[in-house]
C-alpha cells in the first residue's frame, strides 16, 4: 500500500514512548505520531491520551526519503470550515522568565503566553524578586483582514516591533539607573 501525504488512515497503537506513539497502519507499515500531534491541548504524558492497541484515525503529514512516516491525530479530526482549533497551552503554569535579579529571583512568563496560567515576566529586581503580569496577547499587525492564522510576515513584523520596544525600554531603564550617557560619576 502506498502511503501518501494528506491521506487519512486508521491504525493501531503498537508502541508508546515519551516523545510520541508508534502506529501500525497495515501491511507492517509503521508511522510515528509525535507528542505535539496527539491533541490540540498540552500533552504532558502520551499515556494520558493513548494506550497500546488503541485504534486511531491519523493523517499522514510527511514521508521521509528513508521511509519514516510522520502522522498526526489532531490534524485527522474533521472540523467545520472556518473553525479554528483551540490554542495550544504551554503546559501548566505557562511561562519562562527573564532578567530577574536579586534574592528570591522570581518572575516567569513573557510575551505570547497561551492558555490558562500563562504568566508575566519582565525586568524584576530586588529582594523577593517579583511575579509579573499576564504577558501581551498576539495581535495581527497588517492592515488587511485576517482569515484564520496570521502569516509568517505578520508574525515577523510583530516580533520585530515588540523587540524594538523591549530594547528601547531596557535602554531607558539602564540609562536612568546609572545616570545616562556622559553623566558625571562620583
Amino acid at each position: 500500500m502506498a502511503i501518501e501525504v494528506g491521506a487519512k488512515l486508521e491504525g493501531k497503537v503498537t508502541g508508546i514512548t515519551h516523545f510520541g506513539a508508534f502506529v501500525d497502519l497495515s501491511g507492517g507499515v509503521t508511522g510515528l505520531v509525535h507528542i505535539s500531534e496527539i491533541a490540540d491541548n498540552y500533552v504532558k504524558d502520551v499515556k494520558d491520551h493513548l494506550k497500546l492497541d488503541d485504534v486511531v484515525t491519523v493523517k499522514v503529514i510527511n514521508v521521509d526519503k528513508d521511509g519514516k512516516i510522520g502522522l498526526s491525530i489532531k490534524q485527522a479530526i474533521d472540523r467545520p470550515e472556518g473553525s479554528v482549533p483551540p490554542q495550544r497551552e504551554r503546559g501548566p503554569g505557562g511561562g519562562g522568565g527573564g532578567f530577574n535579579r536579586g534574592p528570591g529571583g522570581g518572575g516567569g512568563g513573557g510575551s505570547f503566553n497561551r492558555g490558562p496560567g500563562g504568566g508575566g515576566g519582565g525586568f524584576n529586581r530586588g529582594p523577593g524578586g517579583g511575579g509579573g503580569g499576564g504577558g501581551r496577547p498576539f495581535k495581527q499587525s497588517s492592515g488587511k483582514p485576517s482569515y484564520g492564522k496570521p502569516t509568517f510576515e505578520d508574525k515577523m513584523s510583530r516580533f520585530l516591533k515588540d523587540s524594538e520596544e523591549r530594547i528601547s525600554s531596557l535602554k531607558k531603564n539602564t540609562e536612568s539607573k546609572r545616570g545616562g550617557r556622559g553623566a558625571k560619576r562620583d
